[in-house]
């Protein structure tokens, strides 16, 4: 039997442990995968929402890391299977399709609290501390002794920035992360269910019915397939407009990040701290270390949330724009904006009564390579709606400067209409 038929036959025999899930139904687990579920570590990710803050909009949205990450084994699993099952793939292993099953598991276990709210602190990324933990801890005895997978591999799969042991990692890192990645489908699909909207959903039988092994780039989907990826982009754009940057998410968001990142800056909070945290391991620790910025932190817990008095698409052409990305720039602006606010109502106005909030830049990947009737074209060239430009307009429309402040403060704002022109002239100078 030959390496290609021994994991078909893993794949196929060797997963009976079920765990219910609302979305995929059935995930079914190895016993050595299910010991990697029952590790406390991974456990933990049960206390870190999926979506952070997102609940304060869509009450549904509850879900947990712990909940995706199972999602993700489930499609990667599911992916494998089909390219497998049609096409031949040289110098894949059984080690090596264990070990891609182990990252696509363990791919969040690093991931701070609050979904992306602490994202652009000076922190290590949630993928060097998902390696790290992997082969620090006991979970690097289980994928190596009960699952037969490489830990080594493991961490180089989620870690891109790790050395490449043999070629076969670049072969997963493009699965677990690309166009069609199972994080993606994944995580589209289950934040519209919990959230209770119609955006994310996705035929994931037919998206994955439709691709093929690539060299270079991992998989290449037949362009039948086509109108899947133009779903999957247009939901993306979706879900981010409705969704992760929905205004009152970005507020409260906005406000759990300036708290840390003043925190962070005072040296009240050293960043190690911030590490293995699940969310009310986070409140619990932080709220009252923050001291005068408790308040911040606390007021995201009651619904006590800042409101937006400007408002104005984020613009690249705009030096200032690209300048206050930097979060100390960004702060200078903000106590200009205190200043001037102190020196026009009659009550004094802290620095951190006002934030101002950019969203990271993200990206709609479209490096895909579609599969022809009688060549592989760049997606460029497939035909979509979804060239460079496109996709940029979707970008250019989703990022937003907002200047945030207490709610006492913009009712002053909203009854002296006349503060605006200076609270713009205030925030560009």
């Amino acid at each position: 039997m030959n390496e290609q038929s021994v994991i078909l036959k893993h794949l196929e025999t060797d997963y009976s442990e079920p765990i219910r899930d609302p979305l995929w139904r059935h995930i079914y687990l190895s016993a050595g995968f299910k010991k990697l579920v029952d590790h406390p570590l991974f456990q933990k990710l049960g206390g870190i929402k999926q979506l952070g803050p997102t609940y304060l909009v869509y009450p549904g949205a509850t879900h947990t890391r712990l909940n995706h990450s199972l999602g993700v084994f489930y499609l990667a699993k599911k992916m494998i299977h089909t390219l497998l099952l049609s096409n031949r793939i040289e110098e894949i292993s059984l080690v090596g399709i264990k070990s891609f099953l182990a990252a696509a598991l363990l791919h969040d276990l690093g991931h701070f609290p609050f979904a992306h709210s602490l994202k652009e602190l000076p922190l290590k990324t949630h993928e060097t501390l998902t390696a790290e933990v992997i082969l620090s801890s006991s979970i690097k005895k289980i994928i190596k002794m009960e699952i037969g997978a490489d830990p080594e591999i493991t961490s180089s799969i989620i870690n891109s920035k790790l050395p490449v042991p043999r070629w076969e990692v670049l072969f997963f890192r493009n699965l677990l992360s690309g166009v069609l990645d199972p994080d993606k489908l994944d995580y589209l699909n289950r934040d519209a269910y919990f959230c209770g909207v119609p955006y994310g959903l996705q035929d994931i039988d037919f998206i994955l019915s439709r691709i093929v092994f690539h060299e270079n780039k991992g998989i290449a989907l037949q362009i039948q397939g086509l109108p899947a990826v133009e779903n999957i982009l247009f939901s993306k754009y979706l879900m981010y407009r409705n969704v992760y940057w929905h205004r009152t998410v970005r507020v409260a968001t906005a406000m759990i990040k300036k708290a840390v990142f003043m925190g962070i800056r005072s040296e009240i909070i050293k960043s190690e701290e911030l590490y293995g945290l699940d969310d009310q391991e986070f409140f619990s620790s932080f709220s009252k270390k923050l001291k005068s910025l408790q308040s911040l932190v606390e007021d995201v817990l009651l619904r006590r949330l800042y409101k937006t008095v400007y408002e104005k698409t984020f613009s690249g052409e705009d030096p200032f724009h690209t300048g206050i990305v930097d979060l100390e720039k960004r702060l200078i602006a903000e106590n200009r904006i205190a200043e001037f606010l102190s020196s026009q109502l009659n009550f004094p106005v802290p620095g951190e009564s006002v934030i101002i909030d950019i969203p990271e830049p993200i990206s709609f990947e479209i490096d895909l390579p579609i599969q022809g009737d009688e060549e592989v074209l760049p997606f460029i060239r497939s035909g979509s709606v979804f060239n460079p430009s496109v996709v940029k307009s979707f970008v250019d429309s989703l990022r937003k400067v907002r200047i945030m402040v207490k709610p006492q403060i913009a009712g002053e704002i909203s009854r002296h209409k006349e503060l605006l022109p200076g609270i713009e002239r205030s925030f560009q100078n």
